[in-house]
């Protein structure tokens, strides 16, 4: 299958602008919004690579920066953005708010795909829009971030963790614990927190793409 084309897309949440790329295949059959973790931007050689998983499985996708370009290069020196749960869950929320008012977009169920601090974004949002998110991956999610918004969270959500990422293990163990929702935790053997070890990123691809193929129909 060709990969489709992507189209350029900005959202204006108050005084932020924010840029993000497009992609819908043929007769998309879901939408999977991107929530990068701490530190990433829609240009990840590592987000494409998954997004470009979900477009084969005939899955939309939207990479965008939660952060605007001045903020991207403060965030780089004092790491304190990344943290900020409620102004990216804020954000996040706007952009899924204006895709659902988008005439071509309305139609497809979303499913957001959080890695790290974005999981917990993720998490926050579904909570707050549960007509409009149906599904949730969190990739080494610090979803202990969004335990405010645990019990409230509707969309059927899955955590991926590595196996020797031992700390966001627990945290992510003691989090599903605490969702009233459908939910899966799965371990990556061999894989550490930013999933680099050989095959690990694709075997992520591959659980997360089967999960928003199911429950974006």
């Amino acid at each position: 299958m060709s990969q489709p084309s992507s189209t350029p897309m900005r959202f204006t949440l108050g005084k932020a602008r924010l840029h993000g790329d497009l992609c819908l295949p043929p007769h998309a059959t879901g939408l999977v919004v991107f929530v990068h973790g701490s530190g990433s931007s829609r240009h990840s050689p590592r987000n494409q690579s998954v997004a470009r998983r979900f477009n084969e499985l005939g899955l939309g996708t939207l990479l965008f920066d939660l952060l605007t370009k001045h903020e991207q290069p403060i965030d780089e020196i004092t790491r304190q953005l990344r943290f900020d749960i409620p102004l990216l869950s804020q954000r996040l929320t706007g952009v899924v708010d204006q895709l659902s008012s988008d005439a071509q977009l309305r139609e497809l169920r979303i499913g957001l795909f959080g890695a790290s601090t974005g999981a917990a974004a993720a998490l926050t949002t579904a909570a707050s829009r549960p007509a409009d998110i149906a599904a949730v991956v969190s990739r080494g999610g610090r979803v202990d971030l969004a335990e405010p918004s645990l019990a409230r969270v509707r969309a059927a959500s899955l955590f991926i963790v590595g196996s020797r990422d031992l700390e966001v293990l627990e945290l992510n163990r003691a989090a599903a614990a605490r969702l009233q929702c459908e939910h899966q935790l799965v371990v990556v053997p061999g894989a550490s927190h930013l999933f680099e070890e050989h095959g690990t990123l694709e075997e992520v691809a591959q659980l997360a793409g089967d999960w928003f193929v199911h429950y974006l129909r």
